[in-house]
């Protein structure tokens, strides 16, 4: 009897303890964890509900909660679920003087880009990417915001302009991913200066007969939204992304007006013409698909 007792009590013990996997058959697979221990990362919280999420099935949701909330991805992840099969070649960022200025700040600024660079495993705050969006080969930027806040730089002014010049070269339309807050305060005037280089980088993808299309993310702001992110030919949104030049608590403050809710979300600005139409991440490739096709059908002809 004593020994039916224990075993009993053993397999319910067992049963306790193997709920996940009967939850999500897999999930108990080696993680580097001892003892066979689930990771800590399991599970995510949703920014906009609470909501704990399990992180497998947010992912093949594209990082897009049950809520419909868009939360923020990596470059690496925005260039696979972009270009077809999730296949691209990646275009190294060109390499820049680093900390210019000898900027002082609590932390060191050579500290900060080598610590942003282990957290995201890209040089800068932008990176490159070339494949193909619904067979149309394409040069794609992606804007990074874990980076520094997607902050623009000499690092990510370089490596715009070396995109654009790749989609001239390889006859391809450019499509930009901005997220960002702005100018990085660390390199003063430098960082402005970006802001008229890739504009005129733009100038010379649009004198090639290209396109140039922006899927503004959130957030995208500052100088970032006084350049690149608004000269493109056709400009998309994902779901309630913040878009605007100053701060919401800014211009209340100095307008001493309270603005709508949806002040400066992606929804409120398709209203008012300032972007073409918002689209849900998944969605997005195949809207580009469409666009990029349309746009180069002109320029097919042309060359016929």
């Amino acid at each position: 009897m004593a020994d039916s007792k224990t075993d009993k009590t053993a397999r319910h013990a067992r049963e306790r303890k193997g709920w996940l996997t009967r939850l999500r058959p897999g999930v108990r697979r080696d993680n580097g964890q001892k003892g066979g221990e689930t990771p800590e990362n399991l599970w995510v919280k949703c920014p906009e509900t609470g909501e704990m999420i399990y992180r497998p099935d947010l992912e093949a949701a594209l990082w897009v909660t049950p809520s419909g909330h868009h939360m923020r991805i990596g470059a690496a992840a925005r260039l696979r679920i972009t270009f077809d099969g999730g296949q691209f070649e990646k275009i190294a960022s060109p390499v820049v003087v680093e900390d210019p200025l000898g900027f002082p700040d609590e932390r060191p600024y050579k500290e900060r880009l080598a610590a942003a660079r282990r957290a995201t495993g890209e040089q800068d705050s932008m990176a490159i990417g070339f494949g193909k969006i619904a067979g149309q080969p394409t040069v794609v930027i992606v804007q990074d915001f874990a980076f520094m806040g997607g902050s623009l730089g000499m690092g990510a002014g370089e490596t715009f302009v070396k995109a654009a010049q790749e989609a001239v070269a390889r006859q391809a339309p450019l499509v930009i991913f901005t997220a960002s807050g702005g100018a990085r305060m660390q390199e003063g005037t430098l960082s402005l200066m970006q802001m008229a280089r890739s504009t005129l980088a733009v100038n010379e993808v649009k004198a090639a007969g290209l396109p140039y299309v922006v899927v503004l993310t959130d957030p995208t702001t500052g100088g970032v939204l006084a350049s690149y992110a608004m000269l493109g030919d056709i400009h998309l949104a994902e779901p309630k992304a913040t878009i605007g030049f100053s701060g919401r608590r800014v211009i209340e403050q100095t307008i001493r007006e309270t603005l709508p809710a949806a002040f400066q979300k992606s929804e409120f600005l398709v209203e008012r013409g300032m972007i073409d139409r918002v689209a849900t991440r998944a969605e997005i490739p195949a809207v580009l698909g469409n666009i990029l096709e349309t746009l180069m059908m002109g320029r097919a002809r042309r060359a016929a």
